[in-house]
């Protein structure tokens, strides 16, 4: 609801939006179309984004994996190579397959195009 509202009324005034599983309850077509509204809405202030979904997290320019060890947990930024193993993970625990790794690459690919 919240992410409607910011870009119903295109509310600039605030340099940075923290968004904490916006994506709760979607999934799919729907999480694309999430992903590219955070996206457009990342074009005039800094957005942060918790998701679980690789849809959203397609569209993102940064990513930061959280690796959770007991109660610790790391935050390092993902490069190209860990993106696409973050993303086949998201989908449903793929691991390392070449249908998970495809997927995600082709996931990155659809966002960046939606982006333009």
């Amino acid at each position: 609801v919240i992410l409607a509202v910011r870009l119903a009324t295109g509310a600039s005034d605030t340099p940075i939006v923290v968004f904490d599983e916006v994506d709760a309850g979607v999934g799919g077509a729907t999480a694309l179309a999430m992903g590219e509204k955070l996206a457009h809405l990342a074009e005039s202030r800094q957005v942060f984004c918790v998701t679980h979904l690789p849809q959203v997290a397609a569209f993102a320019d940064r990513h930061f994996v959280v690796d959770r060890t007991g109660v610790s947990a790391r935050v390092r930024p993902a490069v190209a190579e860990d993106l696409v193993a973050e993303l086949t993970r998201m989908m449903a625990g793929l691991g390392d397959s070449k249908t998970g790794r495809d997927h995600a690459v082709e996931l990155l690919q659809t966002a960046k195009a939606r982006r333009e």
